[in-house]
């Protein structure tokens, strides 16, 4: 689930990604943080590589708590041993409760009884959350086939840095488009987690900025 657009990877995409990479000797590291959130996974460049120049990183901070920092992380047998020596260069330990929870929750069927539940209260929040911000002029570059957040575009002549200004002087956070794009090419769209897009106030401020 892409990161800002909730957009899915197809097929064809992951195809032309990995040949390009096998052309310029590339290797790819595929944030896979979201995975959980599909019921029906999409395509994975790690399973089309087979791990030959994909090394795919996992977390259960998005769909347990973003306090329990543990992952994972899948690569060539070869590199694991390299990796292992970055992460203890660099984080010197991991939480030994953390890991013992987690791995509980996982053994006994907690975690996949709450993550069923937490697709579908997603799946009521992008409902809801896309069918507010529609009325208000905002439309849905794509629909989410999962996760959490919405990429929408404003009318023509709007600027989205403006109007989260405008949202921050009544005490809202909006996220601008071009906050995530290093060629400052999405100036007319926001992103929005609609986990915590039920406050009426956020769409006052786009109400009143949007339709005036």
């Amino acid at each position: 689930m892409h990161n800002p657009t909730g957009a899915s990877l197809s097929a064809v995409t992951a195809h032309h990604v990995l040949k390009l990479a096998e052309q310029h000797g590339l290797t790819i590291i595929e944030d896979d943080i979201f995975a959980d959130f599909e019921a029906e996974p999409s395509p994975r460049l790690a399973a089309f590589d087979g791990l030959e120049r994909v090394v795919q990183i996992g977390s259960f901070s998005k769909t347990l708590s973003a306090s329990l920092r543990c992952g994972y992380i899948a690569a060539r047998a070869e590199w694991i041993e390299g990796l292992t020596d970055l992460k203890i260069a660099t984080s010197f330990a991991s939480g030994r409760l953390s890991a013992e929870l987690l791995l509980a929750v996982l053994q006994d069927g907690t975690y996949r009884k709450h993550v069923e539940s937490l697709r579908a209260k997603l799946a009521n929040a992008r409902t809801q959350a896309s069918t507010r911000l529609q009325a208000v002029g905002l439309k849905p570059w794509v629909v989410p086939r999962a996760g959490m957040y919405l990429w929408c575009e404003l009318p023509e002549g709007l600027d989205a840095a403006e109007i989260a200004r405008k949202g921050l002087e009544a005490g809202i956070v909006l996220a601008p488009g071009n906050v995530f794009s290093p060629a400052q090419r999405a100036g007319r769209f926001l992103r929005f987690n609609a986990a915590q897009s039920a406050d009426p106030r956020i769409f006052d401020v786009l109400r009143a900025n949007i339709q005036k």
